[in-house]
Order: C-alpha cells, then structure tokens, then sequence
C-alpha cells in the first residue's frame, strides 16, 4: 500500500525573519558630542555652509587660475585662444548673419554690435556648460577631500570670467577702431558685468547639481543654449520682431535675462544704443535676475550637498 509522503509543517520559530537595523549605541553618540565629532559628509546649514565656503576663496582662486591655465598648455598658441576663439565665432557670425542674411540692416554700428552679442552670450553659455560638468568631472576631487562642493561650479564661473575679461580689452579695441567713441558710458559695464557674474554663478551652481544627477545633461545642453542664443538678440535687433509681436510674446522675449546683460553691455561701449532701445526697467531686472538665480541656484545646490560623490 502506496503512502503519500508530506513535508514537516515548518514552525513559526523556524520561519526567516530580516534582521533588523542595530540602532545606534547611545553611549557612541554621546561619546561623539563630547568631542564634537559629526558625520562625514553631513550638509552643514546654510550660514556654516557660507561661512565654510568664504574660508575657502582663496582656494576657489588658485584652483580656477590653475585650470585656466592648463587648458591651453598644450595648444601652440596658449592662451590666445581666449581671445580668437569668440573673434573667429563673430567671423563666422557677422559672415552667415551680416552679409548673408543681411541681419544688419538698420543697425549702425553693427560689428560692435555684433561682437559685444557675441562675447556676453558666450560668458553665459560658457559658464553654464561648465557648471554642468563642474561636480561629475571632478569627482575625484570630491571624493578625495572635504570642502563646499559648490566651491566648484564657483570656480568653474570665475575660470569664465576670466576669460571675458581678456577678451573684454579686445571688445574694446574693435568698437574704439569701428569709430565708436569712449563715453562715461563705459563705466556701466562694471555693475553689468557684476550682475551677469552673480547670475552666471547661480546657474552653475544649479546645472551642477543636475549634472552630478543626470550625466546626459551635458550632452542636451548645448542644444538647449543655441537656442537661447538665437532668441537672445546676438545677431539682431530683437525689437524689431518685438514691436509686432503678441503682447506676452514681447514681454517674456523683454525679460529674457541673456537680452538684458547683452543690451546693458551695449548700451555701455555703443553711442548709438540709446537708452530708449533698451527693454523697460532694464537695470531693475537685471539685479532681479541675479539675485533670484544667485540665491535659488546656492541654495538648490546646498539642499544636496551630502549626495554629491556617493554612488
């Protein structure tokens, strides 16, 4: 006679069971307290976190004026690549847009024009491409040492600025030999300058974040800000689509903050941009853009401050 054969009944006790967290040991922690020990890599707050990154500027300085320089090292020219590089785009620029798609019409001075379009745009462009590779492309830095990660995309935005200051004295030089004579005006591109840096640096700071995130970004950018050049009034006057334009239309296309640092920078080095060419509240909105980009991309940028390097 057949018998069926049945497996034991497995008991409650036997059953697997996760093993559970270990909690953390009191006696560690107030061990750590008493000696001021805190977690590696914690997020400090938002002032420490300042103050810690203010100890560290002349770090941030060295550090930019050390890849700035290593940048061209190889190239036979070195460093004046600084200043061809935006030359040669303005060649091609002023080839394709003044005498080909004849952009230039109605625009005195449009060399001038067309090379200050040039050179604030590509601080930006410059800056934020940077940004966006400043934490992903340094990650063994960050891994290695312990500082403010957004020293960085800091560094990364005066490594820019350096570089448009070079080519700033070149700017000069192409407006002083189209005619174009020296005014007070002049003196404008200092607070411009320094309100287009403060909004640079912000969205470095925020691209790096995403970057660190999304490595693919770096690849999307590019697109991205080609198209907000050609929306930025580089090789054209952009009134002149404004003035027909859609009422919201023509005032987001106003408030672009890439129009208003390039029109600000205009205004400052051409005579013949006159204060009645420039967007309405032009220098209201260019301090607004700054801090409201500074302060968002510091802080977006503070708030992941412990993930940055884990993984």
């Amino acid at each position: 006679m057949s018998q069926t054969l049945t497996p034991p009944a497995r008991s409650a006790e036997a059953s697997p069971v996760a093993p559970a967290a270990a909690p953390p040991d009191p006696g560690l922690q107030a061990l750590a307290e008493q000696y001021g020990l805190t977690v590696s890599g914690a997020r400090p707050p938002l002032r420490e976190y300042t103050r810690r990154l203010w100890a560290r500027r002349h770090f941030i300085a060295s550090f930019a004026t050390a890849r700035l320089t290593a940048t061209y090292t190889t190239a036979r020219l070195g460093q004046l690549w600084q200043v061809m590089t935006p030359l040669l785009n303005a060649g091609v620029y002023y080839l394709i847009f003044g005498m080909l798609l004849h952009t230039d019409r109605g625009i005195p001075n449009f060399i001038p024009f067309l090379c200050t379009g040039i050179f604030v745009f590509t601080f930006t462009q410059s800056t934020v491409l940077a940004g966006t590779r400043a934490v992903s492309g340094s990650i063994g830095l960050v891994r290695a040492l312990h500082f403010p990660r957004a020293a960085l995309p800091v560094a990364h935005t005066l490594i820019q600025l350096q570089q448009l200051i070079c080519s700033m004295g070149v700017l000069a030089a192409i407006v002083l030999i189209c005619g174009v004579p020296v005014t007070w005006h002049w003196l404008l591109m200092v607070p411009a300058l320094l309100l287009q840096s403060v909004f640079n640096t912000g969205l470095a700071l925020a691209m790096a974040r995403i970057g660190a995130k999304t490595t693919d970004t770096a690849q999307l950018m590019p697109f991205v800000l080609r198209t907000w050049m050609y929306v930025s009034g580089v090789f054209y006057n952009l009134s002149t689509f404004t003035s027909s334009a859609p009422h919201l239309v023509s005032v987001v296309l106003n408030c672009n903050p890439a129009l208003i640092y390039i029109d600000l920078m205009r205004y400052a080095l051409i005579d013949t941009v006159r204060a009645q060419d420039l967007s309405p509240h032009v220098w209201p909105l260019a301090l607004g853009w700054a801090l409201l980009a500074g302060a968002a991309g510091y802080v977006f940028f503070w708030k992941a401050e412990e993930e940055y390097g884990r993984g």
